[in-house]
Parts: C-alpha cells; structure tokens; sequence
C-alpha cells in the first residue's frame, strides 16, 4: 500500500481572540485564549488520517513545554512520532484571530521546521509515492536538505504549498522545487504576487510553464480555481460561518491529496478541498473532530461522496492484493 509523506511541522497553536490587530502602543483585551496542536504539516495529515489515506508524518518533535503538549496530544491521537529531539526546543504559533475570523500568525520555529534526511530512517520510505512540503520548511536553514532528497526521488508526485511567505523563499531553492514539477497550492494572493500577474488565470498558466503540473488557488470566499494544463477548472464556494480561517489552505490540500489517492479527478477533489475547508472555518482551529468530519463528509454533494465511497472501496481492494 502507498503512502504520502508529509514533511514539515507540528506546532502548539496558542489561539488569542482579539477584536482587532493593535497598532503601537495599543492596549487590546483578548476575549479568549486557547491551545491547539497546528503546523502545516501536522494539519495536512490529520485530514489523510481522517480520511485514512495512508500517509507517515516526518516531523522533529523537540523539547520544552510545547514538546511535552505535542508529544502528549499526538500519543493521544494515535500518530507516531518517528522523530524525538527532545534536547532542541519545539516552537509555537501564536495566532491572533479577529473579528470576522481572519487569522495573523507570529511564530517561533524549532527543530520542527528542521529536516535531515536520517529523519526518515524509520518511515516505510519504500511505500512513498507522493510528498507534501510546506514552503516555511523550504525557507529554513535545512530547506536544501528537503530539495536535496527529492531531487534522489524524482518519482514522486509532488504537492508544494509555498505558503505566504513565497517571496521569502530564497529564489534559487524556489526554482529548484518548480524544476521538480509539484502540483502548486497556492492562495490567489500569493499567487499573483509571485507571478506579478493581474489574474489567476494567467497566473496559473505562468505557474504551469514552471512546472508542467496542475495548478490549484485557492479563492477565499469565491471558491477555488485549477488550471491542468488545459482546461480552466472552477470550483463554486461553499458557504460557512467562518469561526477563524486557521487551517483552511492546510485541509484544502490535504483534502486534494486524498481525494486524488482514492481516483478522483483534480476538478472533483478541489471541490471536496472546499467542502472540507468549509467545515474547518466553521470551527475553531485547524483541526477537525471525527464528528465535525463526518458530518462534513455526510454533508458533501451526493455524487462527491458516491465517488469518494468508491474511490476508497477501490483503494482497499488495491491492498488486498498487494
């Protein structure tokens, strides 16, 4: 059975609710303070894990209190840890969440947002067939070790979430992850930002020149867009009560990774990427309960859900052969 690695980090995400950013020398009251375990990575394979699309999280869980908090809620969550560096401290994400829901992030990285290559020496890399890599981890001191590795595995399909920190990037790591030709997940600010295109559209084909592979944006409230080389997809948006938007990029794609596991075609798994997303806005963190998912599921269009329930019937059927 093939799997998905997900490189990258898990975080304690310190959630504070506030009613708007302060400018200098403001005093803001918070109205809530909260803790949740976040990271790109961790929150793209919580959705493969509720899907159970197999995958193996590669993240360094150090020390400190917020190791102790992640190692103790992904014990409890059944995710194994494959790397304990307990002598570097493990960061956090402190997430100022307004009124209205959008989210600002102030993080402190640790050996989370490290990778070595010896981090994997007891994952199934042979079961690997696909990767997910966050750009924050590409930024990172260690970001050529993960470029390093991909280049030795150049048969993978590759999902890259450059994140919105895509100009921070270091152009030439940049172009080396596009020379690998991912499929992009970006959101349509970042997207227009790094191609200095007017419009998605033709920021997508821009991409795809790159990369010869889909291209998805991610449009807030009007949904979402891919472009396949071909055809210009658009997926319709799904209505929410937006608790807070933490995690809505990380289920989309974690959502497209599965979808596509189990057989669904790129336009079909954007639209369950936005159904899902939907359902993690309404809540409050990036994380879904297995009650909030499977309502969400239960909720999906009749013929998502038909094919998401083949999909999933043909993939078991795949591993009894195997």
């Amino acid at each position: 059975m093939k799997q998905t690695l997900v490189i990258g980090s898990t975080v304690v995400d310190v959630i504070v609710e506030i009613p708007h950013l302060p400018i200098t020398g403001e005093d803001v009251h918070i109205k809530k303070q909260s803790r949740s375990l976040g990271g790109c990575a961790f929150l793209v394979s919580d959705i493969l894990r509720h899907f159970q699309a197999a995958n193996s999280l590669c993240t360094a869980v150090g020390g400190g209190i917020y190791g102790d908090y992640v190692r103790k809620h992904l014990e409890q969550r059944g995710v194994p840890i494959y790397v304990s560096r307990p002598q570097r401290e493990n960061g956090c994400c402190y997430c100022m969440v307004e009124d209205g829901g959008e989210r600002t992030f102030i993080v402190d990285h640790g050996v989370e947002y490290t990778f070595e290559e010896d981090y994997l020496k007891t994952i199934d890399t042979d079961r690997i067939d696909s990767v997910y890599v966050c750009g924050l981890e590409v930024e990172e001191t260690t970001g050529m070790n993960i470029i390093a590795y991909l280049e030795k595995h150049r048969q993978y399909t590759i999902y890259f979430a450059p994140g919105a920190r895509i100009l921070k990037i270091q152009p030439e790591r940049m172009e080396r992850m596009l020379a690998l030709h991912p499929i992009l997940h970006m959101n349509e600010e970042e997207s227009l930002t790094y191609t200095r295109e007017e419009t998605v559209e033709r920021a997508a084909r821009a991409l795809y020149q790159k990369t010869g592979r889909p291209v998805i944006i991610t449009l807030g409230k009007r949904g979402a867009y891919s472009f396949d080389g071909q055809r210009d997809l658009y997926a319709d948006p799904v209505p929410a009560q937006v608790c807070d938007t933490i995690g809505a990029g990380d289920s989309h794609i974690g959502t497209v990774i599965a979808a596509r596991r189990f057989g669904l075609s790129l336009e079909d798994a954007v639209r369950m990427g936005n159904h899902i997303s939907a359902a993690v806005v309404g809540n409050r963190g990036g994380m879904l309960s297995p009650e909030d998912f499977c309502r969400a599921v239960e909720a999906l269009p009749t013929d998502l859900k038909n094919k998401l329930a083949y999909g999933k019937s043909a993939a078991a059927d795949r591993r009894e052969m195997q």
